[in-house]
């Protein structure tokens, strides 16, 4: 078929006459996925209707700090299955560093770092529609800060954000269309969140209240915290075991893992679901875990049951318990933990609390 000289002059003309934002709309645009997270039932479902695994602290990885709470880097975590990343981000000197507590007890690397990481995984799985949940509580970092990481690793050309700052859990678009938009990275600040500066930094607690945190003991599915409407809110449930060591110390329970990530049995994760879909007549979204690989996969099959959609991986997980190369947290040297049983090092504290009381009792 010919085409005149003029046709083509008119669609070039056009093409230079679009705007740019709209240019950019038709680039990110992409036709609508066969599947969505691993699965084609998933694309029709409302992101606030579908149930994620979380990796607590996923940047504290380590296999000889014991306040680390993953065997794996956040590239493993998301390769077998995570869909919520939860950060811990501490103001060093300037820098955003992810630390747990304390940068002397466990320095995960910059925020920098761990985006690049996160924004190479998502160019490699263009059908993935990925959470974070940064804990900005103890330094309150401003939301300006974190834009300029986000911008500078791409991030903020994919991340998601609302028509509103607060969107009730049935609001929100589905899996299908967030990945067709392009923008299917989801980002809950915990503090300081402010939708008219930067609008995909959404606020936690008005969208999402959470379960207690913490626990030694057992898990349950009372409201804990939110600044909401717990009724129309998404939730999340933190089932991640401690161990008390006394005078205010904690650390993960990593011999308990397995049970607590199982898909049944006492105080499991598939418990603690069960037991909140009997209370809310709807499924967590988000489910926090230690280690997850541990279990073998259970984590992903509880969420794979809520979401009633059925487990059955390409490749195996990662196995239990990691390797050297995995680790990526180091340690300031205040406090320089080495791998100790939760035996050991409870009996260590003893000892030392009763010398110093033992001290304090002759001055």
């Amino acid at each position: 078929m010919l085409v005149s000289l003029a046709c083509i002059t008119q669609v070039v003309l056009l093409l230079l006459l679009v705007p740019k934002s709209a240019a950019h709309a038709l680039a990110v645009t992409r036709a609508t996925p066969s599947t969505c997270n691993g699965y084609s039932q998933l694309c029709d479902r409302s992101y606030g209707n579908v149930t994620f695994v979380g990796a607590h602290d996923s940047y504290a990885v380590s296999s000889t700090n014991l306040a680390a709470n993953q065997d794996y880097n956040v590239t493993q975590q998301l390769k077998d299955g995570v869909r919520m990343l939860q950060l811990q981000a501490h103001n060093q000197s300037g820098v955003i560093q992810l630390c747990h507590t304390s940068c002397g007890l466990l320095n995960g690397g910059t925020l920098a770092n761990y985006l690049n990481s996160v924004k190479s995984w998502m160019d490699e799985n263009p059908n993935e529609v990925v959470s974070m949940l940064i804990v900005n509580s103890y330094d309150n970092i401003l939301p300006a800060a974190y834009a300029t990481v986000f911008s500078d690793a791409g991030l903020d050309s994919v991340a998601y954000a609302p028509t509103n700052a607060t969107v009730a859990a049935s609001a929100w678009p589905t899996l299908g269309d967030m990945i067709s938009s392009g923008k299917r990275l989801v980002v809950f600040l915990t503090t300081r969140a402010d939708y008219q500066e930067v609008p995909y930094l959404i606020d936690e607690f008005t969208n999402i209240w959470e379960t207690a945190y913490d626990v030694t003991t057992t898990f349950d599915c009372a409201v804990n915290r939110t600044n909401g409407n717990s009724n129309t809110q998404m939730y999340l449930i933190n089932h991640f075991l401690d161990i008390d060591l006394g005078l205010g110390l904690l650390m993960p329970d990593k011999d308990a893992a397995a049970a607590t990530n199982g898909v049944s049995g006492a105080n499991s994760l598939g418990q603690q679901a069960a037991t909140c879909v009997s209370d809310y007549h709807r499924s967590p979204n988000f489910m926090l875990v230690d280690f997850y690989e541990y279990g073998n996969g259970s984590v992903f099959q509880v969420a794979a049951t809520a979401n009633g959609v059925t487990y059955s991986p390409s490749t195996p997980i990662a196995q239990a318990g990691g390797s050297s190369s995995s680790s990526s947290a180091t340690t300031g040297g205040a406090l320089p933990f080495m791998r100790v049983t939760p035996a050991q090092l409870g009996a260590s504290f003893a000892v030392t609390a009763g010398v110093f009381l033992g001290a304090l009792s002759v001055l």
